[in-house]
């Protein structure tokens, strides 16, 4: 085990966690929502630190990130447990995990060994990702710094319920993220998620400020957030803080405990995207749905300046970042 960041001891050995924003207090042998943070005789410890449940190459597109270093691969690493209790989740096998003191789920892997491995396969970041990368924060964090000495960017690819002191630490090693934004009412989180909205919304706009590059995820599950005025509220939203955030509009499929759930159609996804764009957004992407156009195209003369055929790229017309048709910038981080 190794002693957790971000929480404060409290009378009778309760410590209070502010790593994410449920802020647990923990009793004294107990743990937090998430599973892997432990009070033991007044200290908090992490079991997730170096215990890696997942490790694979991918492509950066798949985390999904289509304005951060386009066409490049991200070393991808994950530790057990979350601190969600989304029904939906499709790596419902290790976010959902619990973890014990004496069983923890995953191997030892330093963060030296990630960096190395990340090298060997010519990988330009790391993707904190599969899980939630919060809950693994210290190994996450140890990893980052070391990513960054070597050259390496890093990329969360998280549910946004961190807290700002949480943001104000990784800020000056994280160099992208992904968000999902999952619904657009406390209602939808809490029955779904265990949650809330407004830390998330607060997350996105402290990334952002930060200096982080930044977009956003929304599963659009059918009768649940498929309407109308909820996608013209999430895309509205993220309008208001940045009309170049990239919104993934991602295809859902039954996982989990929403099995007997619906796919979502085509022509909700389509609707989805015109909402996006008709709200301002320079930027919408349709997921999980194979044959659709995921191509990036200019925001000024509508050409394609990165081709796309499912997670790859095809070609980069772009010009560190420079449409090479009209001179128009693309919003992103480019080579």
């Amino acid at each position: 085990m190794k002693e957790a960041l971000l929480y404060n001891k409290l009378p009778g050995g309760e410590v209070l966690c502010s790593l994410c924003s449920h802020r647990c207090r923990i009793q004294n042998g107990d743990s937090g929502i998430c599973g892997v943070r432990v009070n033991k005789g007044g200290a908090l410890y992490t079991l997730a630190y170096a215990k890696a449940v997942a490790l694979n190459v991918d492509p950066i597109e798949k985390k999904p990130l289509y304005h951060y270093l386009p066409g490049s691969l991200s070393f991808s690493i994950a530790a057990a447990g979350c601190n969600f209790r989304c029904g939906f989740c499709q790596n419902w096998e290790i976010s959902q995990a619990k973890p014990h003191e004496d069983d923890v789920l995953g191997r030892e892997v330093m963060p030296e060994e990630i960096i190395s491995a990340a090298r060997k396969n010519n990988c330009a970041s790391i993707s904190y990702t599969y899980t939630e990368p919060t809950i693994f924060f210290e190994y996450a964090l140890d990893t980052a710094r070391l990513a960054h000495k070597a050259g390496l960017g890093n990329v969360f690819v998280t549910n946004g319920y961190m807290t700002a002191e949480a943001i104000s630490q990784i800020a000056p090693f994280l160099d992208a993220a992904n968000i999902d934004l999952k619904f657009f009412s406390d209602d939808a989180y809490r029955k779904h998620c265990g949650g809330l909205l407004q830390p998330v919304c607060a997350s996105i706009e402290t990334m952002k400020k930060a200096g982080i590059w930044v977009e956003v995820t929304t599963l659009v599950i059918p009768g649940e957030n498929d309407s109308d005025d909820e996608l013209t509220a999430i895309a509205d939203f993220l309008a208001s803080i940045d009309r170049d955030i990239p919104w993934h509009i991602s295809r859902f499929h039954p996982d989990y405990k929403l099995i007997k759930a619906t796919y979502t159609p085509p022509d909700t996804l389509s609707k989805a995207e015109r909402i996006g764009k008709e709200r301002g957004l320079r930027y919408v992407y349709c997921g999980n749905i194979a044959g659709w156009d995921t191509d990036t195209y200019c925001s000024s003369c509508g050409r394609s300046v990165i081709s796309r055929k499912g997670m790859s790229v095809l070609e980069n017309r772009l010009q560190k970042g420079v449409c090479a048709f009209c001179g128009e910038k693309t919003a992103g981080v480019f080579l």
